[in-house]
């Protein structure tokens, strides 16, 4: 068994992301490629983003420290402090509204994330259709 502040990594990542040219700091706090289910910290200085990307899995994102906003197609929504976002399984971006540490979630698909972005897409649309 392991115990790990999730305080004291936040508050750690903060400072580097502060210091940070790309206003971000991060590490695995669990699993990685060799393992399905992945948690990561994540510390942004405000105003950095986190460019549109696709969904690699089941994923949540809570807020730590900070505010940030999430963007997934034409929704948004904004989180602080204590918030859980369930990430939809569609591309999305993330925006540090203030200096924010989060912790990501992501229990990993088998395929690669564009292809389960466009699997998903697909069926959304059949079930609009039908």
């Amino acid at each position: 068994m392991q115990k790990i502040s999730l305080d004291a990594l936040a508050d750690h990542h903060l400072r580097l992301a502060r210091d940070s040219s790309a206003g971000r700091s991060a590490s695995t706090v669990y699993g990685g490629h060799e393992r399905s289910l992945r948690q990561t910290v994540i510390a942004m200085r405000e105003g950095t983003e986190m460019s549109e990307h696709p969904n690699p899995g089941q994923s949540t994102l809570q807020v730590l420290r900070g505010r940030v906003r999430f963007f997934s197609g034409e929704h948004s929504w904004d989180a602080r402090t204590g918030d859980m976002i369930i990430i939809p399984e569609a591309r999305h971006s993330l925006t540090a509204l203030a200096d924010s540490a989060i912790l990501l979630t992501v229990v990993m698909n088998d395929d690669p994330p564009e292809e389960t972005s466009l699997r998903r897409e697909q069926e959304q649309q059949a079930t609009a259709s039908s």
